[in-house]
């Protein structure tokens, strides 16, 4: 075996979903689901052409998300699904489609299954994909494009009992309170406080509060507030 071959990481994306979503939403604008050559592929993501290391290195990331097929030796195509998520009615299908998304690249997956609850630290991700081959400079830019396509697809949210449903009733079976206070979980469905909070152009948003409301529920509240707001600030760097 030649020693002087250089080992290569296993395949995964180096950039973030949101990232691959734009680039493949600027190719449906131009060719919608048509193939295409690779090169003007390249050139609709703003490279002079295909012979371009990053060019190359975004088409490759914007596949292994399955944004992109490739229908034939030197063609690329969108794939459906970026066009039901253009169009989607519902914020669900969106939702549906980024899980989709996010699990497609089989590293992703294989880490999101074996996390199911939340991600680790940086530094067990890291480990965990030294492990599975990638070379120690390679694992920060997969790291980060992971825990950023988490982040924006609400991969845990939309599993977690303490957001996206609604709360539970107020008529709740005797034999479910032992259980409950046996936890350590408040029972906050008759005891919630409505605050409205004022929105510019005269909209309004309301913060749902549970009494007891713990440091700890302040800190999950304020981070997912944070979150909202760094997309918010990504997707308009991305659309300037």
């Amino acid at each position: 075996m030649n020693e002087n071959v250089r080992k290569k990481s296993p395949r995964a994306p180096s950039i973030p979903l949101s990232e691959a979503i734009e680039a493949a939403i600027k190719i449906y604008e131009k060719e919608h689901r048509h193939s295409a050559p690779t090169e003007a592929v390249a050139q609709h993501l703003g490279y002079k052409g295909a012979n371009n290391g990053a060019a190359l290195r975004l088409i490759a990331a914007v596949r292994y998300y399955g944004l992109l097929e490739r229908p034939a030796d030197g063609q690329l195509a969108v794939a459906k699904e970026v066009e039901s998520y253009q169009f989607a009615p519902s914020e669900e299908i969106r939702r549906g489609l980024l899980r989709q998304w996010l699990k497609t690249p089989p590293i992703f997956g294989e880490l999101l299954e074996k996390y199911p609850n939340a991600l680790p630290s940086d530094q067990t991700l890291r480990y965990d994909l030294i492990q599975k081959g990638f070379l120690p400079d390679a694992v920060d830019s997969v790291v980060a494009a992971l825990r950023n396509s988490v982040e924006f697809s609400h991969f845990y949210d939309s599993d977690s009992k303490e957001f996206g449903q609604a709360p539970p009733s107020t008529s709740r079976p005797p034999s479910e309170t032992p259980a409950d206070v046996a936890d350590g979980r408040p029972q906050v469905a008759s005891n919630m406080d409505r605050i409205p909070v004022r929105l510019p152009g005269g909209r309004r948003a309301f913060l749902e509060i549970p009494s007891p409301f713990y440091e700890a529920d302040k800190e999950r509240i304020k981070k997912q507030v944070d979150l909202l707001l760094t997309q918010e600030d990504e997707n308009r760097d991305l659309l300037a």
